[in-house]
């Protein structure tokens, strides 16, 4: 009885303690952001980078004199590329961290994992990778492409006489929601357009998965049928053993050209990109776009790398999940000074219509409805230098549609998240 006696004692003083604690950090006048990215495992070749943009940004803001008056404190989680921890991590930033926002995920069964989390708790999560769509939450903005930003055009640029006239797909990408909800669209799409059955070869690897000589060996003789293109939603480090080994294969752009969705500055790094000049990228932002907003983000970040001794800061690089990430959190700043709190129902009520001059030369606006981002949208071409030739863009924004029309019932969907 004694023992129990103590233990709720101690529980209570612990839970008093850290009551404390947040007061105290909300006394010291900070806003506490957590940061949700993998800085370790198969995923952290693409999501350190993004943990340290959000760094720079707060550290910019904080000079500005932060936001309300008040310090913007970091709170880093490694989630490990491990997907269940990521909702671990997120439960201990919004219940034991008390952030007001969490910037994070790369993948899109992290965010599967940090959704319901993050809906129960009604936390904030800024989301900056190009997804699937097929899902809109109230608790969640959306700052990289839904797949009529990224995925459509990328497949019409293909098709096209510019992009070589391709009648033959391969659809290849690691085994998990992303790539095959965004290749159900493209299959749709693609048949809707006259393209058989026997004209699509699909195909999955593992997270991490190294050894790409038979598939692109198939991806060869698969070509061999007619004009093909290929489209990548490899993600991770993976991306470094396909490209080395189309460039040993001699699988050459003019030949079957290769569109990735994953793969930007930061993941051409560790490649010998001389063999995949040619070869795409479809983005919504190019480190290499030249326009006074963009140059200054290229300075600004090349700047904080050498500053921070960065891996990589000899040759500091830009990407597009860096620039949404940027993006968010300069909204997110912007909404919580119009709501004047950081309470999630008015952020969310203040982020509808918010715009930034982003790195890309455009004015982004959040969509007053949907939570997505109006994005243009760049195809490049892979230089020999590890940087992008921009060869086609929209000709300005492009309204994300989350719920993409090739999958049949979505027309019914509302395009905008449901209250709770």
């Amino acid at each position: 009885m004694q023992r129990r006696f103590t233990l709720k004692a101690l529980t209570a003083a612990v839970a008093l303690a850290s009551v404390g604690t947040v007061a105290m950090a909300q006394d010291k006048g900070t806003i506490k952001v957590g940061i949700l990215h993998s800085l370790s495992g198969t995923m952290a070749i693409s999501e350190t980078v993004l943990k340290d943009t959000v760094l720079m940004a707060i550290e910019e803001i904080n000079a500005k004199g932060g936001v309300m008056g008040k310090k913007l404190e970091p709170v880093i989680v490694d989630p490990a590329s491990n997907w269940p921890l990521f909702a671990e991590k997120t439960k201990q930033l919004l219940t034991q961290d008390k952030v007001a926002v969490i910037f994070g995920c790369w993948t899109s069964v992290s965010r599967k994992s940090v959704l319901p989390v993050v809906e129960e708790l009604n936390g904030l999560l800024f989301y900056p990778v190009q997804y699937e769509g097929e899902e809109l939450s109230k608790n969640v903005f959306y700052t990289g492409a839904a797949p009529n930003q990224q995925a459509i055009p990328a497949v019409d640029y293909l098709m096209s006489k510019d992009g070589g006239a391709a009648k033959r797909w391969v659809l290849l990408g690691t085994d998990y929601v992303y790539p095959r909800t965004t290749n159900k669209i493209l299959r749709a799409y693609l048949k809707s357009k006259g393209v058989k059955d026997t004209d699509i070869d699909e195909k999955y690897t593992p997270f991490g998965h190294s050894d790409y000589q038979t598939i692109v060996a198939d991806v060869k003789k698969f070509s061999a049928g007619g004009k093909t293109a290929v489209v990548s939603t490899i993600n991770g480090d993976s991306n470094v053993p396909f490209y080395k080994e189309l460039g040993n294969a001699g699988l050459k752009a003019k030949d079957v050209p290769v569109v990735a969705f994953s793969v930007g500055e930061e993941e051409l790094r560790g490649v010998d990109t001389k063999p995949l000049v040619g070869h795409l990228a479809a983005w919504n932002y190019f480190m290499s776009i030249k326009n006074p907003s963009n140059d200054e983000f290229t300075k600004k970040w090349a700047a904080y790398a050498k500053a921070k001794k960065l891996p990589g800061a000899d040759k500091p690089l830009t990407n597009d999940p860096m620039e949404a990430t940027y993006i968010g959190i300069n909204m997110w700043k912007q909404a919580v000074e119009k709501a004047k709190s950081t309470d999630t129902d008015k952020v969310i009520a203040a982020m509808a219509g918010q715009t930034f001059k982003a790195p890309s030369g455009i004015v982004s606006k959040m969509d007053e409805k949907n939570h997505h981002l109006h994005k243009s949208v760049f195809i490049g071409e892979v230089k020999a230098d590890g940087q992008f030739n921009v060869v086609w863009k929209t000709p300005g924004p492009v309204k994300a549609k989350p719920w993409s029309p090739f999958i049949e019932g979505n027309d019914k969907k509302p395009d905008e998240p449901a209250k709770k």
